[in-house]
């Protein structure tokens, strides 16, 4: 695969990345937790409405489905896909770093057998 391809595809797979990261961070939010107590959904989509974090979150997911319709109309499903995976290991990454979730030895081995495999299939391509 040509690296200009590479780069779009990588370029989709961040942004979906960073779309979950951000509406993590929006629906974990004090102001989105004190809605979701209320239990008064109206007051809730207001709120999560309102919410910049879930709002960018959006918005990155959207680009990202936008990429990746570009990525899919210059390059085989088989190779791109795989790809995707990566988002597995960003997230997990940011799970831990920025949402202090716990890390387990099975998930870092789970996130190195991930990034290992889309090594060989980009390899291979």
């Amino acid at each position: 695969m040509k690296a200009g391809l590479v780069s779009l595809v990588l370029l989709s797979v961040a942004l979906s990345a960073i779309s979950q990261i951000a509406l993590k961070a929006g629906m974990t939010s004090q102001s989105v937790r004190a809605a979701i107590a209320t239990s008064n959904t109206p007051a809730l989509i207001a709120t999560v409405a309102q919410s910049w974090l879930v709002l960018a979150g959006l918005t990155c997911f959207g680009l990202s489905a936008l990429v990746w319709l570009a990525v899919l109309s210059k390059v085989p499903l088989s190779s791109a896909y795989p790809f995707v995976a990566l988002g597995i290991a960003i997230t997990t990454a940011a799970g831990l770093l920025l949402f202090n979730e716990p890390f387990s030895a099975a998930k870092a081995a789970g996130v190195v057998l991930i990034v290992c495999g889309v090594v060989v299939i980009a390899l291979s391509t």
